[in-house]
């Protein structure tokens, strides 16, 4: 049986199962929503050993590495799809977020970061005064 190959649909399939599409990352897949005066989100590591996650953050940007060990050389692999070693991801935080109070809870493989809202950035009441209610300078 002869079969037709094309290298560049190979080579994108292959690109594609290693580093993911946008609609779809193969490092770390995430969730992010507001809730009131909180941001969430939320980080898919099934497999991911707690002590492995280290969180970083330098000025309004927010790193997460996290490792997952090699695989046992012995085995006998059927597939492996799974990310193997050390890898990490980037998330970029607006101004208007409080980095100082972040949050993280890490339960059944999800990352969950809580990132309240910084208090310069909520919603504040500015009191009016009359100008009536003012002197006036005799001269």
């Amino acid at each position: 049986m002869l079969m037709r190959t094309d290298p560049f649909r190979d080579l994108d399939r292959l690109t594609q199962q290693v580093f993911g599409t946008p609609a779809r990352p193969v490092v770390m897949p995430m969730d992010a929503w507001r809730d009131g005066d909180e941001f969430f989100v939320e980080f898919d590591l099934p497999g991911i050993d707690p002590d492995s996650l280290d969180l970083d953050v330098e000025r309004n940007v927010v790193t997460v590495k996290a490792s997952r060990p090699e695989l046992d050389p012995g085995r006998s692999m059927i597939a492996a799809e799974r990310t193997r070693g050390v890898f990490s991801r980037q998330l970029f935080l607006g101004e208007n977020l409080d980095t100082d109070a972040i949050r993280a809870d890490y339960r059944d493989g999800v990352l969950r970061l809580s990132i309240p809202i910084a208090e310069k950035a909520k919603p504040r009441k500015i009191e009016v005064t009359r100008a009536e209610d003012r002197q006036a300078i005799n001269a």
